[in-house]
């Protein structure tokens, strides 16, 4: 039987979630950006100053510096400020980062703004996911915290529609509103409980639980959570007694394993290039058209992934996606070599290259994009995730420039199926030990989860 109360008492984590990941969306903008910019900034007569293709590569990566440094900020402030006060301050920076790029008119001013856009970027990853599962109840913490990757998709998606409607300033100046819708509709939603239980601030952390849960649930759950001592741990003896834990150094394991998964199967090398690999194989869809398909289809399955993580589980949809990704990561790298090192005519087979990386962001976005921002949501005991998170975003930022450095210049130095065949490797390692060492966590309490990782 429908119970009214009790779906209104989950719109409220609906409806936190949704506003908290505007966050993410403004800074995907900033991952989905040059795909579609740089092929402008690079072409003669398109724009107003015109910069190299090593300047460009530069240019993608000057996102991940920031991220750093907002990662390094989220994790000095998390404790004294909260989850809510740090995702509401990314709004500043993402606002001046698009600002600088739609007023200016020079290269330095674009680096800046990337770089700005990166440290909301660090402090949104290191931030929302830490956010949304402290919030949400079990039965719906899947689908709350796959929303990240959602919106990650949806940000991607949308910079390059404004950009293939507009100029690259006047799309920065529309792209600019996001931050400023993200600070007044999330303004209003809750503090995370568990972060006020960690302040001993218990009666409001009390009220917060009534309002996210029902009157009932939420008193069970506060007792639940005051039963877990979630009390701060002191700075100076907070690194000593992360890694002190089994489990501790088991999900941080974890955390980083998921994230290199993501960089080693060039999700965000492939992201950054996609128009400039169609633009190789042109003959069926033009780059634009084909680069829009490409995030559409990243959306569409992303927000598939979704509703059916929570049913089928994270362990199963992430080995299917991870599964397939690879083989699709074969394929087009056995295409590509044999178009270029051998006398094969592939031309009545020419479809193929641009198809294969459309079925390869189909089922990327089904689990590998996905489920590990989910999973390392939910892994952590709450006294650490700060600390962890905050790891685990430096970690993807170094390891992000690294992989899509490598990507260009091994692409330009001998040929785009070496670092395809490097990824297809690389994926096919991941698989193997995902499966042997990566646990379910669907449906899970905290206190569930860290009894698997204690094991």
């Amino acid at each position: 039987m429908f119970n009214v109360n009790r779906f209104r008492n989950k719109v409220f984590q609906y409806v936190s979630a949704f506003t908290a990941c505007l966050s993410i969306l403004s800074s995907e903008m900033h991952f989905g950006w040059p795909s579609t910019a740089l092929p402008i900034l690079t072409d003669n007569d398109t724009h107003i100053f015109q910069i190299s293709h090593n300047e460009a590569s530069w240019l993608a990566v000057a996102i991940f510096p920031g991220i750093v440094v907002g990662a390094v900020v989220a994790k000095c402030f998390a404790k004294s400020c909260g989850p809510r006060k740090l995702i509401l301050s990314t709004a500043l920076p993402m606002l001046v980062s698009w600002l600088l790029i739609g007023f200016s008119g020079d290269k330095i001013s674009y680096f800046v703004g990337r770089f700005l856009g990166g440290i909301g970027s660090g402090i949104s990853f290191s931030t929302v996911p830490m956010y949304i599962g402290e919030i949400s109840e079990p039965q719906i913490r899947g689908f709350l915290s796959s929303l990240c990757p959602v919106f990650v998709v949806f940000g991607m998606l949308f910079i390059n529609v404004l950009c293939r409607l507009f100029s690259i300033s006047i799309s920065a100046l529309i792209a600019s509103s996001i931050p400023l819708i993200n600070f007044v509709t999330f303004f209003w939603m809750p503090e995370s409980p568990i972060w006020l239980l960690s302040k001993e601030e218990s009666k409001k952390a009390k009220e917060n639980l009534i309002v996210l849960r029902g009157q009932d649930n939420g008193l069970k759950e506060f007792e639940r959570l005051s039963a877990l001592n979630l009390q701060s741990t002191e700075e100076k003896t907070e690194f000593l007694q992360f890694f002190k834990a089994k489990e501790n150094k088991k999900a941080l394991l974890i955390a980083l394993g998921l994230r290199s998964v993501q960089q080693l199967c060039g999700s965000t090398a492939l992201t950054f290039y996609c128009q400039t690999i169609f633009r190789e194989n042109d003959k069926i869809l033009s780059p634009g058209s084909a680069t829009i398909i490409f995030f559409c289809l990243q959306a569409v399955f992303s927000v598939f992934s979704s509703f059916i993580v929570d049913i089928f589980g994270r362990r199963p949809l992430f080995l299917v996606s991870l599964s397939c990704t690879t083989l699709t990561l074969l394929v087009l790298a056995l295409y590509t070599f044999i178009k270029s090192y051998t006398s094969i005519d592939l031309e009545n087979i020419s479809i193929l290259a641009p198809v294969t990386l459309l079925i390869n962001v189909i089922f990327l976005s089904l689990g590998v994009r996905n489920i590990p921002l989910l999973v390392m949501s939910e892994i952590f005991n709450p006294k650490f995730k700060p600390l962890a998170l905050s790891i685990a975003t430096i970690y993807y930022a170094f390891l992000a420039i690294i992989i899509t450095q490598f990507f260009r210049i091994t692409k330009d130095a001998i040929d785009l199926s070496f670092p395809l065949f490097c990824f297809t490797g690389f994926s096919l390692v991941s698989l193997v030990l995902y499966y042997f060492f990566v646990p379910e966590t669907n449906n899970k309490t905290l206190e569930d989860i860290q009894k698997t990782l204690q094991t």
